[in-house]
């Protein structure tokens, strides 16, 4: 359980430059088993690297065990996370969030997607180098801003995109609260993005006859309810967590997708052969993407697929036990935490064949789109991620816009690490450049 207070934090927050499982969880697993426990983040935890048990966990959520983060971590991005809610309250906010990402919504946004990425690729290429991540999610968070509270970077005095940069850099450091700590940054990112959103509701509330057609406007009807269980502290707080988890977890997807590609050309053979297909199928070469072009880009799905599943954006899930729980011959006490490993159980070698090789033809015939006790890269149950849809239709049309129009040349960075969170320490800058203007 290692040292009092501390338990075994220092250890699982290691940096690891590989994708491989992580060396805290896979030396335990060779002294303990795949089910062990711990004492992490000033919590009594159970790991569990099992397939089968992290997706019992999953699909027992708001029964005998209830989502949990850390409180450094809820400090930062809120309390009205659909994923910690729970029962009707969950049901609600869920809802709500399908009125903008549902299937009927990402319908009417495709093309939305398609204009964002094809604006910022053609900036891309009139610059020498572009670092990837960073030109990523400043494209979905000027799509998503403006889709949820019609944020306009060139109108705002305010810049939202910096405050939540702070967040990401500091959202994974040592919880210390004093100035110039990154944690400290982080908090005063968090300030400053709920000062901003709180000035939006201000304006709004003082023109209620001025339509944005965004989702504030949806919120803002949903407020005036008589029977609304609504306020205005989680309606702030539920924007701010839909602005961050999209275009952190988007970003770093795509980004790792590129990687991918780039280190296998074969992959991007048939990647761009499929792309391409698409536009000779055409009636009219210059048209947009519809949605049956979208949904006909099975590669694409194979490969987002592999990318999530090896990139592993989201490196653990936390629930917390409200009643003893029974595994097999287990019993995890009520109080404790389980923590689900997705790594282990995507890098598992009983899971996935060579599963440290990077090979999208290995979801040929398979399930491309649910969770399962195997793939579990948005979660699962009642824990799935309502953005799923949306992230994999952006991370789609990407890759589109890029193959078919781009090429591009890796110049330096690229390198990973997990602490236990994904980052790009040096970047991934690259060179984009048209295919017909190719050298």
């Amino acid at each position: 359980m290692g040292w009092p207070l501390l338990g075994e934090t220092l250890q699982f927050t290691i940096a690891n430059q590989t994708l491989d499982t992580p060396p805290f969880i896979k030396s335990r697993i060779k002294r303990y088993g795949s089910i062990f426990r711990s004492s992490l983040l000033g919590s009594r935890v159970i790991v569990s690297t099992d397939s089968e048990l992290g997706y019992m966990v999953l699909q027992q959520q708001g029964q005998s065990l209830k989502g949990w983060y850390p409180p450094n971590i809820r400090k930062v991005i809120g309390n009205q996370l659909v994923a910690s809610m729970h029962g009707s309250f969950r049901k609600y906010l869920k809802n709500m969030i399908l009125t903008v990402i549902g299937p009927q919504s990402l319908k009417r946004i495709l093309s939305g997607v398609e204009s964002v990425a094809t604006r910022n690729m053609e900036v891309w290429a009139s610059q020498k180098t572009v670092n990837l991540k960073i030109a990523v999610a400043d494209m979905i968070f000027e799509f998503m801003g403006k889709k949820l509270i019609s944020y306009d970077p060139k109108k705002s005095s305010e810049n939202l995109r910096e405050h939540f940069d702070a967040l990401v850099q500091g959202l994974y450091s040592f919880p210390l609260k004093i100035p110039g700590t990154a944690y400290y940054k982080c908090l005063q990112g968090r300030k400053k993005v709920m000062m901003t959103l709180k000035n939006m509701l201000k304006e709004r509330n003082a023109q209620p006859n001025k339509v944005q057609h965004d989702f504030f406007d949806y919120v803002l009807e949903e407020l005036k309810q008589k029977d609304t269980i609504l306020t205005e502290e989680i309606s702030l707080d539920f924007i701010f967590g839909l602005l961050f988890a999209n275009f952190e977890s988007a970003s770093q997807a795509i980004t790792m997708a590129i990687k991918f590609l780039t280190d296998n050309p074969r992959t991007l053979k048939e990647l761009t052969e499929e792309h391409e297909k698409i536009l000779r199928n055409r009636e009219n070469p210059k048209a947009g993407l519809t949605w049956e072009e979208y949904k006909s880009m099975t590669f694409t799905f194979q490969l987002i697929n592999e990318t999530l599943r090896l990139g592993n954006i989201a490196p653990v899930l936390f629930s917390e036990a409200v009643t003893d729980f029974k595994f097999k011959d287990y019993t995890i006490p009520s109080g404790w935490l389980v923590m689900v490993s997705p790594p282990a159980v995507h890098l598992d070698p009983l899971n996935y064949k060579n599963p440290l090789d990077f090979n999208p033809w290995r979801w040929e015939g398979m399930d491309l789109k649910d969770a399962s006790k195997t793939f579990m890269a948005f979660g699962g149950g009642q824990r799935y991620c309502v953005g799923s849809d949306l992230a994999r239709l952006e991370m789609a049309v990407f890759l589109h816009c890029l193959v078919t129009k781009y090429g591009w040349k890796p110049i330096k960075g690229g390198d990973i690490v997990r602490t236990p969170a994904l980052h790009f320490p040096n970047g991934f800058h690259v060179e984009f450049f048209e295919k017909d203007k190719q050298n």
